[in-house]
């Protein structure tokens, strides 16, 4: 390709796109694409391969010849099975028909309805640490991202009262996403139900991610929306990548009130028109038949969760236990290192990939997340390896300390 001198293409760039940042993930992620023999305790996806009986449902019916377009909402069948799923899972109440919709992993559902809702200045609450995309898809809908901080003291759980705090008059959403990525932490019966007095009496809406909803390790899922009085508030959110291990496949949903499908259907329709229905064939058999695979899963996730808190709470680390999805959140402080430091001399030292707090946010400084989503043995050998590179910094900032 000849560029044409002189030519700018700098200037015909969007100016709120040209100053979004870069996923703080993926770039620290292209230092580990160029260091060989490393443990990567980074990626928030299962280790687990898709199922065969899913993987197999897509086969068939590719030889089947299903590679045509499906409804906008997606195929009856599967928001059939999705609007079954909830009302068996969570109690809740949904027509297929008007209430789900099936989209491109939920990350295009959270997308969908913050277009959807968010007029210019509308200012939407977001727990921290968060998932990466919260904010700048709050930008780019609009919108006026209003991070909340949470603490190790409260477990990383969202509380009402400091929620309060940042309601002003201009607060239409609050995002909610629990279990949470990066920490793990959930909300219990008693902060969600104070969390849906203050959406009461702020007339505010509800877009909730549970997309690990699945994950728990306190007892059964939970759902926002199954509340009193939230579920015509709620955006429910969720999808197959995590619970399933079908990362890949890129196959979510979303079920709201009919007036906001409605709307969302209109952006759906005219960005990404369907989910691919090989994809949606598999989601359909993982709803089915995949309930036990899900449960081997978690089993193998809790037993990789206890090791791998145990390990970093004996090599010194302050480690909240995390309740779901498949993350610890490491307090770091005590290295006298920032998160950033930690994670890139942790990966040139002993080749573990880590994430650094702050890629979650402002309030992530001091902490670090780690993915148990990889094998006992690896989980293991990258325990060891954690364990010596801390010894160090801790036997250094001691010497400093002494000769001061």
């Amino acid at each position: 390709m000849t560029i044409t001198c002189g030519f700018e293409a700098q200037r015909f760039i969007n100016p709120l796109v040209k100053n979004l940042p870069p996923s703080g993930i993926r770039r620290f992620f292209d230092l580990v694409a160029s260091t060989r023999g490393v443990i990567s305790l980074g990626v928030g996806e299962p280790d687990f391969v898709t199922p065969w009986h899913i993987r197999e449902a897509c086969v068939q019916s590719l030889e089947r010849g299903y590679t045509m377009y499906t409804s906008n909402y997606g195929l009856p069948e599967l928001r059939q099975a999705i609007a079954g799923y909830l009302a068996e899972r969570f109690g809740l109440s949904y027509d297929p028909q008007k209430q789900v919709m099936v989209t491109i992993g939920a990350s295009e559902a959270v997308d969908l309805a913050l277009r959807t809702v968010i007029n210019p200045g509308d200012e939407v609450l977001i727990p921290e640490p968060c998932y990466v995309s919260y904010r700048p898809i709050t930008q780019l809908a609009g919108g006026v991202p209003v991070t909340v901080p949470t603490t190790m003291a409260d477990e990383f759980a969202l509380t009402a009262a400091r929620l309060e705090k940042y309601i002003t008059p201009r607060t239409k959403v609050l995002i909610l996403c629990f279990p949470n990525n990066p920490t793990g932490a959930v909300l219990n019966e008693a902060e969600m139900q104070a969390i849906a007095a203050l959406v009461k009496k702020y007339n505010l809406l509800v877009i909730s991610d549970e997309i690990y909803a699945e994950l728990r390790y306190d007892g059964p899922p939970r759902s926002f929306a199954a509340l009193p009085g939230m579920q015509e508030r709620t955006i429910l959110v969720s999808g197959f990548s995590k619970a399933f291990a079908m990362t890949g496949w890129r196959v979510g949903y979303v079920a709201a009130h009919p007036d906001f499908l409605a709307a969302m259907v209109k952006i759906h329709q005219y960005t990404i028109l369907c989910a691919p229905v090989m994809g949606q064939m598999a989601a359909l058999e993982a709803l089915r038949h995949g309930r036990q695979d899900v449960q081997r899963m978690v089993a193998e996730y809790d037993r990789r969760r206890r090791l791998v808190v145990s390990r970093l709470r004996e090599m010194g680390l302050e480690c909240f236990e995390p309740r779901g999805a498949f993350y610890v959140f490491p307090s770091i402080k005590v290295t006298g290192l920032t998160s950033t430091q930690f994670a890139e001399e942790l990966l040139k030292e002993e080749k573990v990939a880590v994430v650094p707090g702050p890629a979650f946010g402002s309030s992530g400084e001091g902490f670090i997340r780690c993915s148990y989503a990889t094998s006992l043995a690896e989980l293991t050998e990258a325990m060891n390896r954690m364990e010596r590179f801390v010894a160090r910094r801790l036997a250094f900032k001691h010497r400093a300390v002494a000769h001061a």
